[in-house]
């Protein structure tokens, strides 16, 4: 029996992220005051595999990221969670994406500004497609070039492809649907794609084109998921939100813990929304990213147990400055 080294395989590209907690968006020529601010690792993919490893899966990222001290930052963080990086590029003298993304306590939304990093994105040749053979599954967010030949190869040899769906309508994804088992898409795509709320109709349309399972997520009203095990609609949990920040990335990695242990459908989405929820209880994407057991608990209670989760989010506070601390004294490898 062939035995695979690891449960996912993503292809993407980190980023850190400076996230302001604060009251409400100033207005021009107005500030705020940062009530909670931290240093996080970011980027849909790693967010996605952070989550999946939390969930005790084996994972590896294929990517790339500068040397600068943000990526060494990154690097350091996906080694904390278990995660292989042996086909991932370190580009030498490149800066990597950094972000500040500002969290308000009166939308409850989140607003961007980013500076894309000097470092070059991972070519086809740079890429050992076979690799993807060491994996049961295979993790993409994009649709260029790269990524359906990437997909094409996972899907010809036999690996599962979930595909995280995002920004852009149902038409830009058609190169690269015939190749996808899992497709997993926010309510932008649904909304940019369809007029009308007739869910599963359009759902069906989409398993036509290659999905066999097809899922979208809509924040606060739950999830709609379709497979050959039915039509299911699963209302969301109730939490206090703080952040939403990397909610659908944690979402789309837990996921993966109902693939790997034969979930059912519908047990498989209400895990993975339960995992998303207890994320927005924290800031960032990375902090609140709970474990199994304080899910199931949840899941089982609606309390979350989250002394562990707190310790997480002090310690990211503390992230970017520890971490110079450690690379100054040497305790960490530059």
């Amino acid at each position: 029996m062939d035995t695979k080294k690891f449960d996912v395989i993503g292809i993407g590209h980190p980023c850190v992220d400076y996230l302001a907690h604060i009251d409400s968006l100033p207005a021009s020529n107005e500030s705020r005051s940062v009530l909670n601010g931290s240093w996080q690792c970011g980027g849909k993919i790693p967010t996605g595999l952070a989550a999946a490893a939390r969930c005790g899966l084996s994972c590896a990222l294929i990517g790339a990221m500068g040397d600068d001290l943000f990526g060494q930052y990154c690097y350091k963080d996906f080694e904390d969670h278990g995660i292989d990086l042996s086909h991932t590029l370190i580009r030498k003298d490149a800066t990597t994406d950094i972000g500040v993304v500002l969290s308000d306590d009166k939308t409850h939304g989140r607003n961007i500004i980013y500076r894309r990093g000097s470092y070059q994105h991972l070519s086809q040749e740079e890429i050992d497609f076979s690799f993807l053979c060491q994996a049961d599954y295979f993790f993409v967010s994009r649709m260029d070039d790269l990524h359906v030949t990437a997909a094409k190869y996972a899907h010809e040899h036999g690996i599962k492809v979930l595909i995280d769906a995002d920004n852009q309508p149902l038409s830009e994804y058609q190169k690269i649907l015939p190749y996808i088992d899992y497709f997993i898409a926010s309510e932008f795509v649904y909304n940019e794609s369809f007029q009308d709320t007739d869910y599963r109709r359009h759902m069906e349309e989409i398993q036509k084109l290659g999905p066999k399972t097809v899922v979208f997520t809509f924040g606060e009203d739950g999830c709609r998921a379709l497979s050959e095990e039915g039509y299911f609609e699963i209302p969301a949990f109730k939490i206090n939100v703080l952040d939403t920040v990397g909610a659908g990335d944690t979402f789309h990695g837990a996921f993966f813990y109902g693939l790997v242990h034969k979930l059912s459908l519908k047990d498989t989405a209400t895990f993975a929304s339960a995992v998303s929820a207890i994320k927005c209880t924290c800031i960032g994407g990375r902090a609140g990213i709970p474990t199994p057991d304080i899910t199931l608990d949840f899941i089982r209670t609606g309390v979350i147990h989250d002394s562990e989760l707190k310790a997480r989010e002090n310690r990211y506070s503390w992230g970017l400055n520890n971490f110079f601390q450690e690379i100054t004294h040497g305790t960490v490898e530059k």
